[in-house]
């Protein structure tokens, strides 16, 4: 079973679309590991390098409102979990892109506004770190040397989906 948490990527914007995500222009490749190198490489915030230490080596993005809109291509959860993402936490996410994380085995986790900013008051700690309690549905951020916990829900069957490690394991084990 996968792990559901490690070190934190914050991307404090809303609206960050598939394009920023994955570009269009790599949706030719044929594998997903091919996808790899492209994350995020047209997201444009201040301070943020694509294929910096913090990108490769974030388990976890926390982000703002509205993560993965536009385009509905499953691509934009295949290149988050080819470079090892398993867990976004956001305040919301577009419905399509959403179901695609659960259906591909990663929690999409949305919180209100409040405690989306309190987790983004850890994003200067080099150690933040989260981890997810799928079963007792908890989140924990921890660094600089404190932690918080919130609770957050999942539905059921999205719950199901993520502890199967997708669709296709859902489906094999249940049909």
């Amino acid at each position: 079973m996968k792990t559901f948490g490690g070190p934190v990527l914050f991307l404090d914007r809303d609206d960050i679309n598939t394009d920023e995500i994955i570009p269009a222009r790599y949706l030719t490749e044929i594998t997903k590991a091919d996808l790899k190198p492209y994350i995020l490489e047209d997201l444009k915030l201040p301070g943020f390098d694509p294929k910096g230490e913090k990108t490769r080596g974030a388990r976890v993005i926390v982000t703002r409102a509205n993560f993965g809109c536009g385009s509905s291509r499953e691509h934009a959860p295949w290149v988050l979990e080819v470079n090892g993402i398993t867990v976004v936490v956001g305040e919301s996410f577009a419905r399509i892109f959403r179901q695609n994380m659960f259906n591909c085995g990663m929690a999409a986790i949305e919180l209100p506004k409040e405690t989306v900013d309190r987790l983004f008051a850890y994003r200067d700690c080099p150690d933040a770190n989260i981890a997810l309690d799928l079963d007792g549905q908890v989140l924990t951020m921890s660094g600089g040397g404190r932690s918080d916990s919130c609770p957050f829900q999942i539905a059921p069957f999205d719950k199901a989906l993520v502890m199967a490690g997708g669709w296709v394991d859902y489906a094999d084990r249940n049909y």
